[in-house]
């Protein structure tokens, strides 16, 4: 068999899933030793430490220029993002709290409008009781005037 043979899987040949396995286990072994190499190395290592201190400095350069400008940074953008959604919530709550009072206002106001035609009825309750009073007073009087029939007069004293 030649070597056309095996990556042809053919019967009686390797097939192609098992030697694409293996290739990719000595690449990862070869990546992961050159991996090791690198760390291990004096130069890479001072380079890598130089490279974070540099973003370090950056990062402080950068905050330092947005506070100049009085710019905030995005985890101030962050919280105040949050701090306002919270104020909204809050604020929704007082909505629903004066969508209620207003409700009852409203229950009051009905109320103390039937309660200005319960004030009129008891006007005109006032004035006809007036009336009957006078009415009263009238009849009265034509008894001690005329007396009722058949019976003797009696004395009734005004007022």
């Amino acid at each position: 068999m030649s070597d056309t043979d095996h990556l042809s899987g053919e019967p009686g040949g390797e097939d192609q899933g098992g030697l694409r396995r293996r290739i990719a286990g000595q690449a990862e072994d070869a990546i992961g030793r050159l991996a090791d190499d690198l760390l291990e190395n004096q130069m890479i290592n001072s380079a890598i430490s130089r490279a974070a201190t540099a973003r370090e400095k950056v990062a402080h350069a950068q905050q330092s220029a947005m506070d100049a400008l009085n710019l905030p940074s995005a985890s101030e953008l962050e919280k105040l993002g949050r701090r306002l959604r919270t104020v909204s919530q809050r604020l929704e709550e007082v909505e629903d709290a004066v969508d209620k009072i207003g409700v009852r206002l409203e229950r009051l106001s009905d109320e103390a409008r039937s309660g200005s035609n319960l004030s009129d009825q008891l006007g005109r309750m006032e004035v006809r009781l007036e009336q009957l009073g006078r009415d009263l007073g009238a009849l009265r009087r034509d008894i001690v005037r005329e007396g009722v029939p058949g019976e003797s007069p009696a004395i009734v004293p005004e007022g």
